[in-house]
């Protein structure tokens, strides 16, 4: 279950607000200028020994409407799909790589088919933690401070949007924040692909 936990950002001890109730945390975020929504999962049977391009051209194909309908909204010119398991290894490196406090000059645009993390967003003092699911979207805008977290067993699959191609690139505040927050110590999916 999706949820989100707000603190100051000087008190990773002081719980301002907690729910796991999708409109609360829709209605929190879009005071901050982050879209988030939950679609409707789609089941996609994967056969046994499918590699990660044939797993991707098939959810790219069953997800088209939302991800057209997405590209014409926010003009996104650019799509993929990123997937994450517990055995990947360069899952240690990955994770690391955006635990530190960062911006991006393109949104972050990402659709959880499965599996889970954290994003910890940074904004008018406070730390926005919210925990994605499988049906999540969320749109961080471009110039949101924010890191992400996979998590000690990565396990998600991952539609992103991009209007650049390079704009997904990271330019790190210099803040050590991230590493006063608990980092998201996760279970591999409920959901089976």
């Amino acid at each position: 279950m999706s949820s989100l936990s707000i603190y100051p950002e000087d008190r990773p001890d002081n719980l301002l607000f907690e729910t796991n109730d999708a409109k609360q945390i829709e209605s929190k975020l879009a005071e901050l200028g982050v879209t988030f929504r939950h679609w409707e999962l789609k089941d996609l049977p994967i056969s046994e020994g499918a590699d990660d391009k044939d797993i991707s051209d098939k959810y790219m194909e069953l997800y088209k409407e939302e991800i057209k309908e997405l590209q014409e909204k926010g003009g996104y010119k650019s799509v993929d799909i990123v997937r994450f398991s517990p055995d990947n290894p360069n899952k240690d490196e990955a994770r690391k790589k955006y635990l530190s406090e960062h911006i991006h000059h393109d949104d972050e645009v990402r659709f959880f088919i499965d599996g889970s993390g954290m994003f910890y967003l940074h904004c008018g003092g406070k730390i926005y933690m919210l925990l994605c699911q499988a049906g999540d979207m969320i749109n961080v805008p471009a110039g949101a401070a924010h890191w992400f977290d996979m998590g000690d067993k990565p396990s998600f699959t991952c539609i992103r949007f991009f209007t650049v191609p390079d704009g997904w690139k990271a330019d790190f505040t210099g803040s050590d924040i991230a590493e006063k927050f608990p980092k998201y110590e996760n279970e591999q999916s409920e959901r089976a692909a």
